[in-house]
């Protein structure tokens, strides 16, 4: 790349971004993980070296909600814990190239950025993982407080439940500053935050998440309303509950209702909850209605299982109103 060409592209770049400084944001705060996948190519042998390739990718709920939003444009502050190894400075650099600021994240000398390392079989299934994730026990309640304007200018912050501890303090501190959205990541790990799911401003359960939280199973659409009721009883005012291939219920308050999404191919499931999460918070930050935020979500979990990435590598506006065009919708208001 000669000068002047580099010279335009910084002088872009900083225009980019002296335009979203001021910008209202969005705060996603959880871990980033990098993950290491081993594939084998055929009879996979223990204890054994086996032919087949490694991916390597970047992962973690709260990371993949934070990079596709930040596809989209929205202007996105994410806080994650990583270490000051080549692992984390490849996270960084992946997150600049995207304009996600993480410049807020806690990085610990010394300490191994957390890390997902898997070896599959020819099926695809795992035979074996190793999860390092100890420099999460790093984040503090005095490192929270120390990002404290952070959180209150906020417009809204995405959390997930792999801390409770570090989640309980974040809820009952600063309940009075900004809006919290819950994504629960998974049946178990919710189960043990139950008692703070009343501080949430938003919640986005899938069926069985929706279940450990209200108390009862959701096999009708009266049972899914039945739950919708009760979250909103709790002082919850957006409530969207996953429920896979029958689309995504509704209800904040005035609005209730469930959107689904026909005739979608699916490649790899994994990440559509996530870019689902991306897809209600650029509907927030843009004003949408819930039903056109409801619509953006599934269109952006319809592009995402339709790649075998984890994040779909062209996601953006462009593309998620290409889907938008062509989509066809079964949509029933209560």
């Amino acid at each position: 790349m000669n000068q002047k060409m580099r010279a335009n592209r910084l002088s872009r770049e900083k225009k980019y971004q002296m335009s979203i400084k001021n910008e209202p944001y969005m705060l996603v705060f959880g871990v980033s993980v990098y993950d290491i996948i081993g594939f084998t190519y055929q009879n996979y042998r223990a204890q054994d070296s086996n032919p087949g390739n490694v991916r390597v990718s970047f992962g973690g709920v709260c990371r993949n909600i934070a990079e596709n939003m930040a596809r989209l444009h929205v202007n996105t502050k994410f806080i994650s814990i990583i270490g000051n190894d080549e692992k984390g400075k490849s996270i960084l650099k992946a997150a600049e190239d995207i304009h996600l600021d993480m410049k807020d994240s806690l990085i610990v000398e010394g300490e191994s950025t957390p890390t997902y390392m898997a070896i599959l079989n020819e099926q695809g299934e795992m035979e074996s993982a190793i999860v390092d994730m100890k420099i999460t026990d790093s984040v503090t309640e005095e490192f929270i407080d120390s990002k404290a304007d952070i959180i209150k200018n906020a417009e809204y912050m995405i959390l997930d439940t792999d801390n409770p501890k570090i989640l309980e303090y974040l809820l009952t501190t600063y309940k009075d500053e900004t809006r919290f959205v819950l994504d629960p990541v998974s049946a178990s790990k919710v189960a043990r935050i139950k008692h703070l799911v009343p501080y949430f401003h938003t919640i986005k359960p899938n069926r069985l998440e929706a279940e450990v939280l209200c108390g009862f199973e959701l096999k009708s659409t009266e049972d899914v309303r039945r739950a919708g009721a009760y979250f909103r009883s709790m002082g919850i005012q957006n409530v969207f509950i996953s429920l896979d291939s029958d689309g995504i219920y509704y209800n904040d308050g005035e609005n209730e209702g469930i959107i689904k999404a026909n005739k979608v191919s699916v490649v790899n499931v994994t990440g559509a909850g996530d870019s689902c999460v991306a897809g209600l918070a650029y509907g927030f930050m843009n004003d949408l209605s819930i039903i056109d935020t409801v619509k953006y979500a599934i269109a952006m979990s319809a592009i995402t299982i339709s790649h075998a990435e984890t994040i779909h590598p062209t996601m953006g506006q462009s593309i998620v109103e290409q889907y938008l065009q062509r989509m066809e919708w079964t949509a029933v208001e209560f």
